[in-house]
């Protein structure tokens, strides 16, 4: 199988999470992938998550509970280590689903919402860090030239 080549950012879909068209760094120096998520209850063995933003553009107030979570120690760039949250979810590259992992945290202070870390990009993408938005462009491209097919 051969690896696609994807930029240093990109805009993606995260189809079970109801947010389209966000905009995503790359992090080759990150083992997981974060999201934004604005507020997190832990009620009933189930965990709610508000994925809300005035600051990242297409973050609505998107209200999700997720029955299957975990609590996993991630280590970030300053050294210091944070527990957090993970579930599992969906994300779509080059119009393709796949399935990811996602630790949440509060990124307003961040220029991007969504890190893609190390494993999920492992056996499926390069990181050619010249490029930008390779998915984003491709997948617009295809869905205009269908529509100019019909």
């Amino acid at each position: 199988m051969s690896k696609k080549i994807v930029g240093r950012v990109d805009i993606v879909d995260f189809p079970k999470l109801g947010l389209f068209d966000i905009d995503i760094k790359m992090d080759t120096g990150a083992y997981t992938s974060t999201i934004h998520c604005s507020k997190i209850i832990e009620r009933d063995n189930a965990l709610l998550c508000i994925f809300n933003s005035d600051v990242h553009k297409n973050f609505g107030k998107t209200e999700i509970i997720f029955d299957t979570f975990w609590r996993t120690d991630v280590k970030s760039s300053n050294g210091y280590k944070e527990n957090r949250y993970k579930v599992k979810s969906e994300v779509i590259f080059f119009g393709k689903t796949y399935k990811i992992n996602l630790t949440l945290s509060t990124r307003d202070a961040m220029k991007f919402p969504v890190l893609i870390g190390r494993q999920f990009l492992r056996q499926k993408f390069m990181v050619d860090v010249d490029l930008e938005h390779v998915s984003y462009n491709t997948n617009y491209k295809q869905q205009h030239e269908y529509s100019n097919t019909i």
